[in-house]
């Protein structure tokens, strides 16, 4: 399953070299050019992972970020840019950064970095096909189709389906999905779990206003 990044640059030179490369690794890349459309996105679209400049139009990278982290979005966020001082370093991962890279850098080692903030949640399923009506679930292949055509669920999505499947017929709390899948203590506030459940029924429902597969 192709992990989902937000890359948000205004440099274009930069953002064009990131996008072509991570694409190149198997990653799945949507683009923002400046923080309002950053943000946007960021809050209203499911990814795995969000790469962030700070010095951005309109709204800045530190801004975009303390405002994820207060809509309760749980998405790792690695901030990229110029300012390597120790103190703007410190207000990034205060305000809820999960890594901070500096520009110059070896794209290597932020392909390394990504790498690592994806492999930081372990998950494990138990192999196997599922079929649910249309719904087919190819767990060895890690494939989602529907009708027999496939569906681009992000990694997360696919996980969060995996682990549901397991669980059928029982009720599955919040607390546990986000203990499990996220690493998070049942105290963070989050609707991290609410946006990926929409997201998926939006992918899987007939009907995803009325439910049949996920039921709340």
């Amino acid at each position: 399953m192709n992990e989902n990044i937000l890359l948000v640059e205004d440099e274009q030179a930069l953002r064009t070299a990131l996008e072509v490369r991570l694409r190149a690794e198997g990653y799945v890349v949507d683009i923002a050019k400046d923080g309002h459309e950053g943000l946007q996105k960021a809050t209203n679209l499911p990814f795995d992972l969000i790469i962030l400049d700070v010095v951005l139009p309109y709204r800045n990278g530190f801004d975009v970020c303390r405002e994820v982290r207060q809509q309760g979005l749980a998405t790792p966020i690695l901030i990229l840019t110029v300012r390597d001082q120790v103190f703007d370093k410190v207000v990034g991962l205060t305000l809820g950064a999960d890594d901070y890279m500096t520009k110059p850098f070896e794209t290597a080692e932020l392909i390394a970095r990504i790498q690592a903030i994806l492999r930081r949640v372990p998950f494990r399923t138990g192999l196997g096909v599922h079929d649910f009506g249309s719904v087919r679930v190819d767990v060895p292949r890690a494939e989602v189709t529907r009708d027999g055509k496939p569906l681009n669920l992000t990694r997360r999505e696919f996980q969060l389906l995996c682990y549901l499947i397991e669980r059928a017929g029982a009720t599955v709390p919040r607390t546990e999905l986000l203990r499990s899948l996220w690493g998070y203590e049942a105290s963070v506030f989050t609707r991290t779990v609410d946006a990926h459940v929409c997201s998926l029924r939006q992918k899987l429902e007939d009907k995803p206003g009325q439910p049949e597969l996920i039921m709340t």
